[in-house]
């Protein structure tokens, strides 16, 4: 039997975190195997790891794997479910950046009937598509390469933590987002190839990058998401049409669709409760929380590791 406990210094975000902070979940261990209830709420914590973490610049991948590991879901910790779930992340950037998404498309469609290759609109669009390309190329070719432990995850946390403090040290932040260009979507793109190592982080790499290229700090997470948000769409797309494979070839359990419908409604309910609170929390302040927090989480998984723990 595993009890799940969470700070309650989270209470005051997401007070129905509370509520199943401390769940007691069956494991293989003490029931022969995982019923449907232990399954349901393994994939709605599974959600709300995903939703918190996927915006917040401290890798999902991370946390997912971690969580997974030391309850030892191994069920619903494959990776294909886990990325399968990210869908609830993509609606909540959708319904999050709505008005500005077609505001930028509309603007994007009107300078190209003009040819007006120099309208924002225009230069925001072709650098998001210009810099999603690495990532996905990348992806691709090193979709079966880059391995997941813990290790790999500790020690590139503790790296990424670096570097955002660097970029918080000495980024400038003094251009907004009217003052986007094609390259700084070139740039970022970059950065986010970087988040194909497990403990990076799509939007801690994407930040990051984006406060080196002198962006408000708002501006850079908002810019952030919105480069990830085809790379996060063509990802997910891509594991759930090969669950769905599965599920055709009946590789996979009955209840997996209900399981999948929980976690992706999950992820999105706490992905939009992190955009906001992201949105919000770095209009007035710094991300240097993010810093500290990714390098406690990064030497807590050494320490782990030093004192005998396998992943």
């Amino acid at each position: 039997m595993v009890t799940i406990f969470v700070a309650s210094g989270m209470d005051w975000l997401f007070p129905i975190w509370g509520q199943i902070s401390q769940v007691e979940i069956p494991t293989e261990a003490t029931t022969g195997g995982v019923n449907l209830m232990a399954e349901l709420i393994q994939a709605f914590i599974l959600g709300i790891v995903q939703g918190i973490t996927e915006f917040l610049p401290i890798s999902s991948t991370a946390h997912l794997l971690i969580v997974t590991k030391v309850f030892g879901w191994k069920e619903l910790g494959s990776k294909d479910f886990v990325d399968a779930i990210q869908f609830g992340s993509v609606i909540a950037i959708l319904f999050y950046f709505w008005s500005l998404i077609s505001s930028i498309l509309k603007g994007a469609i009107k300078a190209l009937k003009d040819k007006n290759w120099e309208q924002e609109e225009w230069k925001i669009t072709v650098g998001i598509a210009v810099g999603t390309l690495p990532a996905l190329i990348f992806g691709f070719l090193l979709k079966d390469v880059l391995p997941e432990n813990a290790l790999i995850i500790a020690i590139m946390s503790i790296i990424m933590a670096i570097l955002l403090g660097l970029a918080e040290k000495i980024g400038t932040r003094k251009r907004d987002f009217n003052s986007l260009q094609i390259r700084d979507g070139i740039l970022v793109g970059l950065g986010q190839t970087l988040a194909l190592i497990p403990g990076v982080s799509r939007s801690g790499s994407t930040l990051t990058t984006a406060l080196f290229l002198g962006l408000e700090r708002d501006t850079a997470a908002k810019f952030s998401f919105l480069l990830g948000f085809p790379t996060l769409t063509i990802a997910t797309l891509y594991k759930s049409l090969k669950i769905f494979k599965q599920f055709q070839a009946h590789e996979l359990p009955d209840n997996i669709v209900l399981l999948l419908i929980v976690g992706i409604i999950s992820a999105f309910i706490f992905s939009y409760l992190s955009i906001a609170f992201l949105i919000r929390y770095l209009q007035t302040k710094n991300t240097l929380v993010f810093v500290w927090y990714r390098l406690a989480f990064g030497s807590a998984i050494l320490l782990a590791i030093a004192s005998g723990w396998q992943d």
